[in-house]
């Protein structure tokens, strides 16, 4: 079945054509209208109530068909979910550095949404992973010690955020416990020691050459700064990892795990929550207690983050983190393959194709119920719903260019 989806036009997206979500979208709706100064951040391919999926050609949510047919969950998803599609799928645009954030475990989220339902709205965790479709810049767990250690020597405007007893013991005995310190110290300055550093540091960085300006890493600062002036999330990046993503390759945040996502595009993949704790480069509500409480303080380098998939055939990598909500499927059939047959799955999935198209499109067994029957070819920007156990067999029909689709599933 094909999907019409929700459209999250968030003010950090990118904005107008630039951004892959306005071209997956346009592509299937040649009548949206799409300006340059419009941002298209996100495209929700699933059941959340705040952008829920809808069937092409009847007007039913995803999520009302569900209801009616839960078979087309799979029995697996159905014991240990419930009979709810229990990931969300999206693509993300993003053209300015996303809040610094951190996703609770279940335990945690069923805490806060008892206490706080009006800002923690469900009691779902989040774990998430995210595919780069652009180079995609990222900033994820703490750095290695040597490098906090380094930064904050090499940084008095740091130190004098993090509090200089906090630095100290920090270098003397580097761990998590002085790290939560560090961070908290910081994140919990007064407003005037932010500005008083956040100034400094600028200053300096006028003065400096370009080699220790790139060691201090003065273009990123710099960018977050303009963006969000008078934050103290922007002294964040020297105490994480900074994450550069080739396409193709992902990350897997589990829960705990600060990170903030800088620049690019991507396909995300997580369980149905829209559960985050923020503090720093942020609009938005900031529980700086809360975060600083439930972090994750372990240490290492940024290529610990990256997250490898496994080859499942010559034309698909699955990427299966190991939470139970969610698994992707990278496809990518290159020109001249005559067709390729998606393996049917035990779990309900949603298949996103992301460039060239296919024809002459099967499907094994057909869909129950009353669901429109699947479009006979497919395009860039095109999301189809399978039910569990279907099979889709796809023609690529464009003899000079690759297939490319990612497809959202359970592995139970």
């Amino acid at each position: 079945m094909e999907l019409e989806c929700a459209v999250q036009k968030y003010a950090w997206g990118v904005c107008g054509m630039d951004s892959s979500v306005a071209q997956l979208v346009k592509a299937v709706q040649p009548d949206l209208e799409v300006t340059d100064d419009q941002p298209f951040a996100e495209l929700w391919m699933g059941t959340h109530p705040s952008g829920p999926s809808v069937i092409k050609g009847s007007g039913e949510t995803l999520g009302e068909y569900i209801r009616h047919q839960p078979g087309v969950l799979g029995f697996p998803v159905i014991e240990k979910f419930g009979e709810q599609l229990p990931f969300l799928f999206k693509v993300l645009s993003v053209n300015q550095a996303l809040s610094i954030q951190a996703h609770p475990n279940k335990k945690h989220a069923e805490e806060l949404h008892s206490a706080r339902p009006e800002v923690y709205k469900d009691p779902n965790h989040k774990p998430e992973m995210t595919i780069a479709l652009t180079p995609f810049q990222a900033l994820c767990g703490f750095r290695p010690a040597q490098e906090i250690a380094r930064h904050l020597k090499d940084l008095p405007e740091l130190r004098q955020v993090v509090g200089e007893d906090a630095a100290q013991s920090f270098t003397e005995n580097p761990g998590e416990e002085t790290l939560k310190t560090c961070f908290s110290t910081m994140m919990n300055a007064s407003i005037d020691t932010i500005s008083q550093a956040l100034t400094q540091l600028l200053d300096r960085f006028s003065q400096m050459d370009d080699g220790e300006g790139r060691d201090l890493l003065r273009e990123l600062f710099q960018r977050l700064h303009d963006k969000y002036p008078g934050d103290v999330g922007c002294f964040s990046i020297y105490l994480l990892n900074y994450v550069l993503l080739q396409p193709g390759e992902a990350m897997f945040l589990g829960p705990n795990v600060i990170h903030a996502y800088l620049l690019g595009d991507c396909i995300e993949c997580m369980a149905c929550s829209d559960n985050v704790v923020r503090a720093g480069l942020t609009p938005k509500y900031q529980d700086v207690e809360t975060l600083v409480e439930m972090l994750d303080y372990s240490m290492g380098p940024p290529e610990n983050r990256k997250f490898e998939g496994f080859k499942m055939d010559d034309y698909t990598i699955l990427y299966n983190p190991p939470v139970l909500d969610f698994a992707v499927d990278m496809i990518e059939v290159p020109s001249g393959v005559d067709q390729y047959t998606l393996r049917p799955v035990e779990s309900a999935s949603i298949l996103l194709v992301v460039e060239g198209g296919a024809g002459g499109i099967e499907t094994s067994p057909s869909a129950p119920g009353d669901a429109p029957s699947p479009p006979p070819t497919l395009q860039r920007g095109s999301v189809l719903f399978l039910p569990a156990g279907q099979s889709l067999t796809l023609r690529p029909t464009k003899q000079n260019s690759r297939l490319l689709a990612f497809r959202a599933l359970c592995v139970l």
